[in-house]
């Protein structure tokens, strides 16, 4: 799988953790975060990341800043993006399970590395169930028109 992460200076040594962990599971990584540690614009990151997910480049999407809320409310400005806050694991899987997520957000101030790892893991295993979601999915899809 290709997945793209994207950061802020907040997040730059976390983000580099997890590209490590992901690619340990044998994904490829896109890297379109900062490696960087001086103050930058988490929106620029979220909105790259949301971009290359939305056009295929990507198969989902991790974004990491602060909290992990500014740097999703960015993304999810991208048409077709699903992005939600995980700071666990049962978040993670059931945002894949029931809303069909393609970028998971979290935040560097909020979880350490090892916390990061298992949702990722968690959020990567996970597989859309579809059904009554689909519906859901698909009314969140039509509010962008």
């Amino acid at each position: 799988m290709k997945i793209a992460i994207g950061n802020d200076h907040t997040a730059t040594n976390l983000k580099k953790e997890i590209m490590e962990y992901v690619k340990s599971l044998g994904h490829e990584v896109i890297n379109f975060g900062t490696d960087e540690y001086e103050s930058c614009h988490y929106p620029e990151y979220g909105k790259k990341v949301g971009q290359a997910v939305a056009a295929g480049e990507a198969d989902c999407g991790i974004l990491i800043c602060g909290t992990g809320v500014g740097i999703s409310l960015a993304a999810n400005k991208v048409k077709g993006i699903r992005c939600g806050v995980c700071s666990d694991t049962t978040t993670a899987h059931l945002i894949k399970e029931h809303n069909n997520a393609n970028i998971i957000a979290f935040g560097a101030r909020i979880v350490g590395v090892e916390k990061a790892k298992d949702i990722v893991k968690a959020y990567l295993e996970a597989e859309f169930m579809g059904g009554r979601h689909q519906v859901r999915v698909d009314m969140i899809s039509k509010m962008e028109e």
